[in-house]
């Protein structure tokens, strides 16, 4: 049985999923922080869950992804951040800030689907005819298991790509055709909820800042004042492994940082969780003036670790289904910074929705695919006044742009802002924007990857069998009936994962379940036939 006070918890990564099962680890299995080790290899706090100055330094912002969290199922992103202070105000919690802003900063499109010719489309009107209902339903009603690793398109005939539901669905949650259906099904079962709210994006829950300083801040504040060893620039490259009647163990971890490679003995108290793959390995910046790089060949490292313990267990899943087709997964985002408040008064005269109000536009037809979001201002703490940020991506970046002639994964930080401002119209303003905004590309290769077509065993259990003191973290991992790609999911695999290895014996938030809410089921029978 484990001793808490002897036990060391060694966390490799130091995204969302490493700082709370940290956190659960000091304030729910009671094991004293300065045993607590977090190795990260970055120089920051956050993982993927980033925001901030861009790399290139200058008056510049960047995120490299835009995440909504919502109100239903975020159960265990809730139960955490309810004992983290927030950014601002040590007496407010994360969640009960998030719950304020939200009350005054209101989400409710006006303008979710834009038209070829700038028109703003009826995104209410679904679209959907009888074959798609019966099609949606079917997936619906199959186990898990007996889809295997079929894709999207494998269960839907080509009208229900033509719909608005589809366009709305696979913007808000990244997905294309060729994704895995068993993850479109566990979202649908997951966000039925959100099937009546779709086109207004009004179940959709924002923070005040950015997340990286709405969330990341405060959790890494309250770990390293509670005597948590957080390590920046170390990296775990490898791990060793026991098996014997008793089951299986980690021994040791092998470790490099700016000293050189380490060795980290694991004592018979001790407990290891190990970070798998990284949706934003590889990313690459761009700015004005320069194009980012595709990188193809896993340069930095994010798929190493993994990649290195696979073969020690059966059980310990395949990396390379995640990886291999880089041309699946890709898409590039960008940030604007804008100095001065142009774009965004057209934005808003032509939206009608003020800057956090209206989630996502999406330009149905365009070449690139393009979506933008507008969030509230300011979206970084540190903005200057006067200056404003937007965010958005591509997600067919080796379409031709419509107004500029040549792939998004081409084009400079100016090229997608000419391409950007030609969907809004403001050719009149165009040369002001120019000269007055800042633009910074990201070029994720793995970006979708979690959604790649898999297979049972691709993605290793969170708790493998048998272990003693290991366990798995973050967007990699398998946790029944649950999606990747949230914040949610990298939560609540850190709270399953120090629960079943520390013996917690506070019960994990349950998977809400919308279809089980009468409420919720006629809502969202109702949203099929529009």
């Amino acid at each position: 049985m484990t001793n808490i006070d002897e036990t060391h918890v060694w966390i490799a990564g130091g995204g969302i999923a490493g700082m709370a099962a940290a956190a659960f680890a000091v304030r729910d299995a009671g094991v004293p922080a300065a045993h607590v080790h977090i190795l990260e290899e970055l120089a920051v706090a956050g993982g993927s869950l980033d925001g901030g100055r861009s790399p290139g330094g200058g008056a510049s912002w960047v995120t490299r992804g835009g995440r909504m969290l919502e109100e239903e199922a975020y159960r265990c992103t809730w139960d955490l951040f309810s004992s983290i202070p927030s950014l601002e105000d040590p007496d407010v919690s994360v969640r009960d800030e998030i719950v304020a802003f939200n009350r005054d900063v209101r989400t409710e499109a006006k303008a979710r689907l834009i038209g070829s010719g700038g028109e703003v489309l009826d995104a209410s009107a679904y679209g959907f005819d009888a074959l798609d209902r019966l099609q949606l339903t079917r997936l619906l009603a199959v186990p898990e298991r007996a889809l295997g690793a079929r894709s999207i398109e494998d269960m839907f005939g080509e009208h229900f790509f033509t719909t608005n539901f589809w366009k709305m669905w696979r913007t808000t949650f990244a997905f294309q055709r060729w994704h895995s259906a068993a993850e479109l099904r566990r979202y649908f079962l997951r966000f039925v909820q959100e099937f009546d709210r779709l086109h207004t994006l009004s179940g959709v829950r924002r923070t005040k800042y950015d997340q990286y300083d709405s969330m990341v801040v405060p959790l890494q504040r309250w770990l390293t004042r509670r005597g948590v060893d957080v390590r920046f620039g170390v990296r775990v490259v490898d791990a060793e492994f026991s098996d014997d009647a008793g089951g299986r163990r980690i021994t040791r971890l092998h470790v490099d940082d700016p000293h050189g490679p380490s060795v980290v003995e694991l004592g018979p108290h001790d407990h290891a969780l190990l970070t798998l793959g990284s949706i934003t390995a590889d990313s690459t910046y761009g700015d004005n003036e320069t194009v980012p790089e595709l990188i193809r060949d896993r340069r930095d490292g994010g798929w190493q670790l993994w990649e290195r313990i696979a073969g020690r267990g059966a059980d310990f899943g395949d990396p390379a289904v995640f990886y291999r087709d880089v041309d699946e997964h890709k898409w590039e985002s960008f940030t604007l910074t804008m100095h001065g408040d142009a774009l965004l008064r057209r934005i808003v005269a032509d939206t009608g929705n003020e800057p956090g109000t209206g989630a996502l536009m999406t330009w149905v037809d365009s070449g690139w695919h393009l979506s933008i979001v507008v969030p509230h201002q300011p979206h970084f703490p540190d903005l200057p006044p006067g200056t404003f940020t937007l965010w958005g991506y591509g997600f067919e970046i080796d379409g031709t742009g419509d107004h500029v002639r040549k792939p998004m994964a081409s084009c400079t930080g100016r090229e997608v802002l000419r391409e950007l401002a030609g969907h809004l119209g403001c050719d009149d303003i165009a040369g002001d924007l120019l000269a007055t905004t800042d633009v910074t590309t990201v070029l994720m290769p793995y970006a979708s990857s979690l959604f790649a077509r898999r297979r049972p065993g691709d993605r290793p259990k969170v708790v493998p069998d048998r272990s003693r003191n290991f366990a798995f973290l973050g967007q990699f991992t398998e946790l029944p009936e649950d999606v990747v790609f949230t914040v949610e999911y990298s939560v609540h695999g850190a709270m399953h994962a120090v629960y079943r290895l520390l013996g917690v014996e506070r019960p994990i938030p349950p998977i809400y379940h919308g279809l089980l809410d009468p409420k919720v089921g006629v809502h969202a029978l109702e949203a099929l036939h529009r």
